[in-house]
């Protein structure tokens, strides 16, 4: 394939990731994105309730039983010519390590706001990991068919807290809870306006009025959301793209992903607003271009996605040339060569082989068992992608089976969640293989830890809390110096997935305790450690 070629490609691509606080109404507006793009036939609701089915991008039981997203999913749909790689991710807390992974894979972020709550602790952490990856963020602010806040009031939240200036492209014409339809910022002679359909399982129905239509259909509503929009604009420096893929702004939409109503909208930024692919910081220096050999990173490693297959997908962003299905990759972490023979695109639990993939895609490697999270592949010039940080955690436990008869099921889970990034699992000499401690950012991880290990190894097991609330990386010098100390109340144990020494603290009294004393031992803190 010609460079021309791989560019319009690369060109055609859009991959972004929807990012909330729980409940914001993530997975909802995933399914109206896609059915939007005409990619399923039905939209569902997280809790499937009455006529209305599962979210497709949903698929493990407990997500199911708890109506949350615990793991993400990838779904690759068509819309106006471009190729859009939708990562969907987690939206609670306990997950955001997840969440951080997949933000390292895609180009663009849609920031999901809920209309009464505003931006919530989640959210303005996602949006810290967005600024600190460069990720630019398209803002679309939900459920304006229920009661909220004010819409100049949000935006103010979004300039004052998280330091961005909004910009708006659409408005709502009337307040949250009265949602009558949307102005464009581009066209303020001209409202949309929207018939919902019931349950929300289809695309509302969408009629233009005109100017002088709505006033006289909409009156006062009419003419105090053109009043808000005339403001918001002009207190601000108006829609700039460099600006906007700088993170100097957001545009912001407002919508219902419930009703489908402004989702088109948001769909159509997407593709005109998000950038495409391009070159991608190598570990080394410089960058490897689109137009290079085959490159690619795993952001992901999930097993067992579908329990008819009993398998474990490796989920690669590429990053640059084309990928074809069969070619020979190297992993640059060991050097060593594999084949691709079975490599998929992946929607939900259902998949589709994919025989070639272009910078943006994500591509689903089947039964690579070599792969680790954060790996770069590539074919040609050697390519070292920096590697994906790990959060801090904050909860530990220590994991033993219920039925010793079952340790090598219970060895095979243990690596397997490891490897996923389930949760970081830690060794000691002191507890052996037989008793890993299980690092969390969240206790809700813990809960899928024993769901799997039950329902897809065969091998129950028993979680014993340690009292530890924080980890530091420290080295050889520090694991000494804090076993000589003694302290019951601290430990030094080595994280399996890249043999880094994680000293425990049970609070900051004791770690501040141990610093005083020995002020030159290496205490480093991991990504987002809360204090």
């Amino acid at each position: 394939m010609t460079t021309a070629q791989v560019i319009d490609e690369a060109g055609r691509r859009r991959t972004f990731a929807v990012i909330s606080h729980p409940d914001a109404g993530k997975s909802t507006l995933t399914e109206a994105l896609a059915l939007h793009a005409r990619a399923i036939n039905s939209a569902g609701a997280v809790h499937g309730k009455g006529d209305r089915r599962g979210v497709t991008s949903d698929w493990m039981e407990l997500e199911r039983e708890r109506g949350i997203s615990v793991t993400s999913a990838a779904l690759q749909f068509g819309y106006r010519e471009q190729v859009m790689n939708l990562v969907d991710t987690p939206g609670h807390a306990d997950f955001s390590e997840d969440t951080y992974r997949v933000l390292s894979a895609v180009d663009c972020a849609i920031m999901l706001v809920d209309a009464a709550k505003g931006l919530e602790e989640q959210t303005r952490k996602l949006f810290a990991v967005c600024r600190h990856r460069g990720v630019p963020v398209i803002t679309f602010i939900n459920k304006w068919d229920r009661r909220g806040r004010e819409s100049l009031a949000l935006l103010d939240d979004i300039e004052n807290i998280l330091g961005i200036t909004p910009v708006p492209q659409v408005w709502p014409v009337g307040p949250a809870g009265n949602f009558r339809g949307i102005v464009q910022a581009s066209d303020t002679d001209l409202m949309l306006r929207y018939t919902k359909v019931p349950s929300g399982t289809h695309v509302a129905l969408e009629e233009t009025l005109s100017a002088a239509e709505a006033v006289e259909q909409e009156g006062e509503l009419w003419e105090t959301a053109l009043e808000e929009l005339e403001l918001a604009l002009s207190s601000g420096p108006g829609y700039d793209q460099e600006a906007f893929q700088e993170g100097k702004i957001t545009p912001v939409f407002f919508g219902a992903a419930l009703t489908n109503i402004g989702v088109k909208l948001l769909l159509d930024a997407v593709v005109e607003l998000a950038p495409a692919p391009s070159a991608r910081p190598l570990a080394d220096g410089g960058a490897r271009e689109v137009t290079e050999d085959f490159s690619g990173v795993v952001f992901k490693i999930q097993a067992n996605m579908d329990p008819a297959h009993r398998d474990r997908i490796a989920f690669v962003r590429v990053c640059s040339g084309v990928f074809e299905r069969g070619m020979n990759v190297t992993r640059a972490a060991s050097g060593r060569s594999f084949a691709t023979k079975y490599a998929s695109t992946v929607f939900g639990a259902e998949r589709t082989v994919v025989d070639t993939a272009y910078p943006g895609d994500v591509v689903g490697l089947i039964n690579a068992s070599a792969l680790r999270v954060g790996d770069t592949l590539y074919t040609g010039r050697k390519a070292t992608f920096p590697p994906l940080p790990a959060f801090a955690p904050e909860y530990f436990a220590v994991a033993r089976p219920k039925d010793i008869s079952r340790s090598k099921q219970f060895r095979r889970g243990v690596s397997q969640l490891d490897e996923e990034g389930v949760v970081q699992v830690l060794v000691s000499d002191r507890r052996g293989d037989q008793a890993p401690v299980m690092a969390a950012v969240g206790p809700m991880q813990f809960d899928v830890v024993l769901h799997r290990m039950e329902h897809e190894f065969s091998s129950p097991i028993t979680l014993d809390r340690l009292s530890y609330r924080l980890a530091r990386v420290t080295d050889a010098e520090g694991q000494a110096e804090l076993a000589k100390a003694r302290l019951t109340d601290a430990e030094v144990l080595t994280r399996r997935s890249d043999e880094a020494l994680l000293a425990l603290f049970a609070d900051k009294w004791h770690l501040n305790a141990f610093q005083r004393a020995k002020p030159d031992i290496r205490l480093d803190p991991l990504i987002a450690t809360a204090d």
